[in-house]
């Protein structure tokens, strides 16, 4: 049955069927019972589409406003796909009273159709569940946890990439394992993380390879970056170019949650930041054969993941000398409104929440070892604006920085092609790798 979890859900037959039953579905819905004249069925029509628009755009208010799940504003073309379905239910409402029951039932089977092109077409922009495998989990489940073989071995030397030759042929491509990384320090309890091993990791003579933390988006979690970011194939494909090398990555999780928001600082609500520069770096120079060098260490993420990424990297640039950052804030945000963070974690002390943000602190000093990339998608102006923020703010603060705004492209992990790939090549040249 491999063959079903390999159907793709973003794009081919399934996508486009959910296009041609959603539109025939809508169309049913649309046409005018036969108890009702025209007229009166089209008003009734117009009433519903009105409707549907202030209830979307009510429920999008009280999110960003109101909620901590959803900080900034949904881009339109996600709340344009949410709108068909709503119309689509109080159509449904409206002719249920005069309907026999098996027009409501095929009433029913529309609605149902219609929602289903919604979730597809939302699937699609964010580029989430890019397969059947990624929707049910069935590949994220079958990934081993890491063995003790793939650990550190005690006094294991120190073999640096300088001139590093592997003794043994490696294969073809890197592996994935799940691991626990408490939060010893923090407090946090946090879900599984992900790790990725570079084929260069199984050579009989291991090198210490680099270190590339990645932090998924909110809402989210770690396995967002094998599904939406593909991570396993990106990163094969960056290996394969490099004789095999490429940094070990370790996907992690400072929030706990699919909604909860820790904001990636030490605040009233969690010890987020201890747990990115205490808890996971211990864990990982202890367990597993890295480059005990922190200007070999980076960091990155997507959406509040690349918001966390740029708050870590310009608040210890002694453990995180690269960022990665794809579709970033310019600060952590659990509403929009700005008081309702500083409230929620500082106890409305606005000083100190300023003094822990990039921003602030890229005025305040220099980062002359540093380098940063940033990508965004054209469609998404907000966080375009934000990239141009962040990028003249690392420059000058010394950060050697490089950016891509991605055409065609909103806020999705599709921003990741190709901004992954040129954002490690950077990273490369940070770490003196020649192509």
């Amino acid at each position: 049955m491999d063959w079903i979890a390999d159907i793709r859900l973003t794009d081919g037959p399934v996508y486009w069927a959910a296009w041609v039953l959603g539109a025939a579905a809508a169309l049913s819905l649309i046409w005018p019972p036969r108890t009702l004249g025209r007229r009166r069925w089209l008003l009734s029509v117009a009433a519903a589409v009105a409707a549907a628009a202030v209830v979307v755009l009510l429920v999008h208010w009280v999110l960003i406003n109101w909620a901590s799940t959803f900080p900034e504003e949904l881009p339109f073309d996600v709340l344009a796909c949410v709108f068909p379905a709503v119309a689509a239910l109080l159509l449904v409402l409206l002719r249920l009273p005069r309907a026999s029951w098996r027009r409501r039932f095929l009433d029913v089977l529309a609605l149902l159709a219609v929602a289903l092109l919604a979730a597809v077409q939302i699937n699609a922009y964010f580029g989430l569940n890019r397969t059947v495998a990624d929707l049910t989990g069935t590949a994220l489940s079958r990934i081993p946890a890491l063995e003790r073989e793939l650990m550190r071995q005690p006094h294991s030397p120190a073999t640096t990439l300088d001139g590093w030759k592997p003794a043994n042929e490696l294969p073809a491509d890197g592996v994935l394992r799940t691991a626990s990384i408490p939060g010893t320090a923090s407090g946090l309890q946090p879900r599984d993380s992900y790790i990725y091993l570079p084929p260069a990791y199984f050579a009989s003579n291991r090198p210490s390879l680099p270190v590339l933390l990645l932090v998924p988006g909110q809402p989210g979690g770690p396995a967002d970056w094998l599904t939406g970011g593909s991570l396993r194939a990106r990163m094969d494909t960056f290996a394969a170019r490099h004789g095999g090398v490429a940094p070990i990555v370790v996907v992690v999780d400072p929030n706990g949650s699919q909604s909860a928001n820790n904001l990636c600082m030490d605040s009233a609500i969690a010890k987020a930041d201890t747990y990115l520069s205490v808890d996971v770096p211990e864990w990982i120079s202890g367990t597993l054969d890295v480059a005990p060098d922190h200007r070999q260490w980076a960091i990155g993420g997507f959406s509040f993941g690349a918001t966390c990424a740029v708050q870590m990297a310009t608040r210890h640039p002694e453990l995180y000398t690269g960022v990665l950052a794809f579709s970033s804030e310019t600060e952590p945000a659990l509403a929009k409104e700005r008081r309702k963070t500083v409230d929620a974690a500082f106890h409305g002390d606005t000083a100190a929440f300023d003094a822990q943000l990039p921003l602030t602190l890229l005025t305040e000093r220099k980062y002359p070892d540093s380098v940063a990339y940033f990508a965004a998608g054209a469609t998404d102006p907000e966080f375009v604006a934000n990239l141009r923020t962040l990028e003249a703010a690392a420059l000058g603060a010394g950060f050697t920085a490089g950016s891509d705004v991605v055409a065609h492209t909103g806020h999705s992990w599709d921003v990741l092609t190709p901004g992954l790939d040129n954002g490690l090549e950077l990273l490369a040249e940070h770490w003196g790798w020649a192509k």
